[in-house]
C-alpha cells in the first residue's frame, strides 16, 4: 500500500488558461497522455470551457469542491457536486464543463478503452478493510488509515490482498481499477 499525498503533487496550468491538473498517478510509472493505461488527477477548473478530447479513453469525474454542469454531447447535461455520485463518460465525445459559483476542484479518473476498466464510486468506511483489485482511496475529511492521518486530497493506492485500518468512519471516493 502507498500514500500519494497531495502535497507531493505538481500543479500544471492548461494550455486555455482555464484551470491546472496534479496527477495523482499514472499506470505505468511516468507514461505519458499516449501511452497511459490508467491516470488518476486533480484538477483545478477556473473558467468554464470544452473538455480536452482523449481518443479511446473513458472517463469517470467527482467533484471535491464546486459545482459544474457538465454537458456531455448526446446526453442531458448534469450537475456534478460533492454531493453527487461520480459520472463516467467517454473522452473522445465532445464534453463541456460550466462552472457555477466560481472555481471547481475535480478528480479524474482516465482509463485506456480495451485495456483497462474503472469503477468510482462514494463509500463511507471504517476498521478493516481488505483490498480486491487495484483500489485508489481519497477521503472526504481527515482521517487515518493504518496510522498515517490523511487529509482530503491525500489517496491511498492498494493492490488485491493489502488491507487498512480506517478510523474513523469517513467517505471516500473509491476507484477499482481492473483489466479489461
Amino acid at each position: 500500500m502507498r500514500i500519494l499525498w497531495a502535497k507531493d503533487r505538481v500543479a500544471t496550468p492548461w494550455k486555455n488558461g482555464g484551470g491546472t491538473t496534479s496527477e495523482v498517478i499514472v499506470f505505468p510509472d511516468r507514461a505519458g497522455f499516449d501511452d497511459f493505461g490508467w491516470r488518476v488527477s486533480i484538477a483545478r477548473v477556473d473558467s468554464s470551457g470544452p473538455f480536452s478530447a482523449f481518443a479511446g479513453i473513458d472517463r469517470h469525474l467527482a467533484m471535491l469542491k464546486g459545482r459544474v454542469v457538465l454537458k456531455v454531447s448526446g446526453r442531458a447535461p448534469v450537475e456534478i457536486s460533492p454531493e453527487t455520485q461520480p459520472i463516467s463518460f467517454p473522452g473522445d465525445v465532445p464534453t463541456e464543463a460550466d462552472v457555477v459559483d466560481g472555481p471547481a476542484t475535480d478528480l479524474n479518473v482516465m482509463t485506456r478503452r480495451g485495456a483497462f476498466r474503472a469503477t468510482m464510486i462514494r463509500r463511507k468506511l471504517e476498521g478493516r478493510i481488505a483490498f480486491t483489485h487495484t483500489t485508489l482511496a481519497f477521503p472526504l475529511t481527515r482521517t487515518t488509515i493504518n496510522e498515517f492521518a490523511l487529509d482530503k486530497e491525500d489517496a491511498i493506492l492498494a493492490d488485491a490482498s493489502d488491507v487498512a485500518i480506517v478510523s474513523p468512519a469517513t467517505e471516500f471516493y473509491w476507484i477499482e481499477i481492473t483489466a479489461a
